[in-house]
């Protein structure tokens, strides 16, 4: 059980009480009074405590700085705890701590309960509701090097009114014994801090490193279909630093209204000289759990909606930037992210006004939007006005009820590449690359059902874009699928291969088209413009072509080509206009 130390600290504050104010050791404010305010709520980003400050000497309550065994540690972790409570209980709304060093035994079962059972927040530093912690630069919590498959330095459990600023905390990543753990043994969980139904409360200007775990973790009491369910709700976390924790450096597994603005975010999941990352390793995770229940619908463990992610800078992330892996209703804008954009089984996602930069040119995919399933539950998603260079590919996108539109997307392999969408509209966007094998927009063996491209400026060097296998069996041959009012630019052909039931509509093309075994295409007043290349060259096998109004100039070049082995009277051809 945690040592109780409130008999001396009680002594001790009335002591100091009835000393000078000015003493360095303690500061009593007015607030003190007796006529004292209330706490007010207001929202989360106004939350205000009175200002009643206690300030923590290390030494004077004798915490063991530096290198210490287990069992002082323990006793570090319990002074410290014991007295923020008691601080509390005198009226003090204010920890501050300065100068300090200090290890902290978290990986032992001190509970006096007959189970004898490990929780992690239970055994960390806990800090009560309606306070403030205050820490600077040269506040250093550690977490002494353990055994344990999981752990927490420092929570918020089951706490409201709260603010934690400043400060540097410490997992044991490196330091720790990864032997043992049942059936925690992947040692994930190790945490750095953990905000466990926390409500209404402020993390900022905090450094988390090392975690064997995360860095954080954001997540509640009971389940999501319980009737006890206490969720994590109206939180903060901005201006914090996150480095080198094994698995993610931010995980987001259950709870609402939450905000996670303007913090850097780094190295998450990498290996170190003496641990290496454990999965998924990404700088932040949305990750709530939940079940088919059989019945088509979902048992849901866990819920993590209503959040935004905004302003933030992730660099050097193991296996991705930020990922909305489930949640819903999650907004992530004005990033940068040197490692991507994702999200799969979510709606209401919208990934917009980001920049999205990987510098080494070698990156797999700017925006991963969806998965490739047929999962009624990924719709209603936005991927809008990011920059994205230095991608494989920029942007890829699947599923129903997607828009993707005002992105500009640089130095590419395949710019856009769109798999098995429905009722879903890509527009308005620019891309441009000069990479040997680029393609603009790119759709291979996926089909297209009630999906627009539309008012997009592409240029890329070898196909602005290509169509191959689509729509091309099955119910797939009654879809809808329109590319109108595009700008395509590229020395080489578009390319259309194996498709059908595609209107191509009042596009224009710096190059000629070649459609190869293809059926029920309509192009109608559409721009083809370039010389040395034939217009619109038919090969191989081709059915039920129309062409209607199209205005093709080509110099020397043939305007409407067709192979032998597509017959004439496939190819319904009016109003040309042949240059």
């Amino acid at each position: 059980m945690k040592t109780n130390y409130n008999l001396m600290l009680l002594a001790l504050i009335l002591l100091f009480v009835t000393t000078s104010c000015n003493t360095e050791e303690l500061l009593v404010e007015d607030a003190l009074e007796e006529n004292q305010e209330e706490i007010t709520e207001e929202e989360k980003g106004d939350i205000e405590l009175n200002e009643k400050e206690f300030t923590f000497i290390p030494e004077r309550w004798g915490i063991v700085e530096g290198v210490v065994d287990s069992n002082t540690a323990l006793k570090n972790r319990d002074i410290l705890e014991s007295i923020m409570l008691e601080a509390k209980s005198n009226g003090f709304t204010t920890f501050k701590i300065g100068a300090m060093d200090a290890y902290f035994e978290v990986g032992l079962v001190t509970s006096g309960t007959s189970n004898q059972n490990f929780y992690a927040t239970r055994e960390a530093i806990n800090v009560p509701s309606d306070f403030n912690l205050v820490m600077t630069e040269n506040t250093h919590l550690r977490v002494q090097p353990n055994n344990a498959p999981q752990y927490c330095l420092l929570a918020l459990r089951d706490v409201s009114n709260v603010t934690v600023k400043g400060g540097n905390l410490y997992g044991d990543r490196d330091q720790h014994d990864y032997s043992g753990g049942g059936q925690h043994g992947s040692h994930e969980w190790g945490n750095v801090m953990e905000l466990h139904a926390a409500k209404n409360s402020i993390v900022e200007n905090v450094t988390m490193k090392y975690g064997s775990g995360d860095g954080l973790r954001i997540s509640s009491l009971k389940h999501a279909w319980e009737a006890d369910y206490n969720a994590s709700h109206t939180l903060m976390v901005r201006n914090c630093t996150f480095d080198s924790n094994r698995r993610n450096n931010i995980s987001i597994v259950d709870g609402y209204n939450i905000d996670i603005d303007n913090n850097l975010i780094i190295n998450a999941g990498v290996d170190t000289p003496n641990s290496t990352g454990a999965a998924p390793k990404f700088g932040l995770d949305v990750e709530a759990v939940r079940e088919a229940d059989g019945n088509g619908g979902y048992i849901y463990w866990q819920k993590a909606e209503d959040i935004r992610i905004t302003n933030n800078t992730e660099r050097g992330s193991a296996a991705g930037g930020f990922i909305v892996f489930i949640g819903y209703d999650v907004t992530l804008e004005g990033n940068y992210s040197e490692s991507g954009l994702s999200y799969t089984y979510a709606h209401g996602t919208k990934i917009i006004n980001n920049t999205i930069i990987d510098p080494t040119g070698n990156g797999g995919v700017g925006v991963k939007g969806g998965k490739n399933s047929d999962s009624q539950s990924i719709y209603n998603n936005i991927i809008a006005g990011n920059t994205i260079k230095g991608f494989e590919t920029g942007i890829n996108v699947s599923n129903r009820d997607v828009e993707v539109y005002d992105n500009a997307i640089d130095d590419f392999v395949n710019g856009i590449y769109p798999i098995n969408l429905s009722d879903s509209k890509i527009y308005n966007n620019t891309l441009k690359s000069s990479r040997d094998k680029s393609k603009g927009i790119y759709v291979y063996g996926s089909d297209m059902n009630n999906v627009i491209f539309e008012n997009n400026n592409i240029s890329a060097l070898a196909n602005s874009l290509k169509i191959e296998r689509c729509n091309n069996s099955g119910e797939a041959l009654d879809y809808s699928f329109i590319v109108k009012g595009n700008t395509f630019t590229s020395p080489n052909y578009t390319r259309i291969n194996d498709v059908s039931g595609v209107e191509f509509l009042n596009n224009t093309f710096y190059h000629g088209l070649h459609i190869y075994d293809s059926d029920d295409l309509n192009f109608t007043n559409n721009k083809i413009s370039r010389d040395g290349h034939d217009g619109i060259r038919f090969r191989n096998t081709n059915t039920n072509m129309l062409l209607v109004g199209n205005n093709i100039s080509v110099g020397s070049k043939t305007c409407v080509r067709i192979d032998s082995s597509t017959q004439a009277s496939q190819i319904k051809e009016s109003n040309t206009s042949c240059n």
